[in-house]
């Protein structure tokens, strides 16, 4: 057991790095292809900040803990609205400028009723998994494209929170090398991170669904908890809020995507509908109304914060009493 542990301990430090290194190489790789820093923030970062939880999910799947995968896509927007934006707003209130911000939250909502039609008959087949990826790069062409019109009109405040956050002075060898070495540093720590979880779960006999939705969930939001915090600090307000979204989004759609075309699930838990995918919905609704204000800017005060925070620790109690 103490083996399992350590494969948990150090498949999140490596996963932490890892994803780091690989945003950071794919982001300098596209500056150095002249990709404008609008579109590299609202794509390859977005996209970027998914792949933990994307190959965590691909290697459980592999592994024949599919259950466990869609645990850690639900799970982890929970954890990335409750705890990433509730401690990051608790250190520094949140003020939302951006407009890109708040024509991207439909998307995310849309893409949120899209998946729950599709897991409402409590399954999860290879259709649903081929729709869902489909859907995803559909989704990274359509904001690209927005992006793209972004450009041409006044500048979004977001635009300059990109332009900080780029890497600046990559070479390209350089920015491909922090690319191919970030990405096989993600392998290795999701496979030794899913290896020691489902050992961890067995031997307490806790289920797939439970360790997704906790463990993995709460592992694989770290990047977006370090990376919030630190823009927050920054004055980076609209670039936490959108990694949030971002996130979110890709989670959705590649992190219970992929894993479904690899190992469809015949049937979900049913606290997945009845329980987890309520409260994320209702995080959403809630992020919404602290963070897209009616008449303007919007803000997430610090005792918000300590709402979204609070509704998270209590959903974690109430996760501990089930089992």
């Amino acid at each position: 057991m103490m083996l399992s542990y350590l494969a948990i301990i150090i498949g999140f430090v490596l996963l932490v790095w890892g994803a780091d290194k690989f945003v950071e190489g794919a982001s300098a790789t596209a500056a150095n292809l002249g990709v404008s820093p609008l579109i590299i923030g609202l794509t390859i970062v977005g996209f970027g900040t998914s792949a933990p939880e994307m190959l965590v999910s691909l290697m459980a799947a592999l592994n024949g803990n599919p259950t466990l995968a869609v645990g850690n896509a639900i799970g982890s927007n929970i954890t990335n609205i409750g705890l990433v934006l509730g401690v990051t707003a608790l250190i520094v209130p949140l003020s939302v400028k951006s407009v890109t911000l708040k024509r991207e939250y439909p998307i995310m909502f849309v893409i949120m009723l899209i998946v729950w039609y599709l897991i409402f008959d409590n399954n999860l087949n290879q259709m649903d998994g081929w729709l869902l990826v489909i859907l995803m790069f559909l989704t990274l062409g359509l904001i690209t494209y927005l992006g793209f019109k972004d450009q041409k009109g006044p500048k979004d405040p977001i635009i300059k929170e990109f332009e900080n956050e780029i890497p600046q002075g990559m070479s390209m060898s350089q920015a491909i090398f922090w690319l191919m070495l970030g990405m096989a540093i993600l392998l290795f720590s999701s496979k030794i991170l899913v290896w020691g979880a489902v050992n961890i779960a067995q031997e307490f006999g806790v289920s797939d669904l439970v360790i997704g939705l906790t463990i993995i969930a709460i592992g694989t939001s770290l990047p977006e908890l370090a990376a919030s915090i630190a823009g927050a600090l920054k004055g980076e307000h609209d670039i936490v809020i959108g990694n949030i979204i971002g996130s979110n989004i890709f989670n959705l759609l590649g992190v219970l995507g992929i894993p479904a075309i690899v190992a469809p699930i015949a049937e979900l838990p049913e606290t997945v509908l009845s329980r987890d995918y309520l409260l994320m919905i209702a995080l959403s609704v809630a992020l919404f109304f602290v963070a897209f204000g009616f008449n303007g800017k919007g803000t997430i005060k610090r005792y918000e914060g300590l709402l979204l925070l609070a509704s998270y620790i209590f959903y974690m109690i109430s996760i501990f009493f089930s089992i």
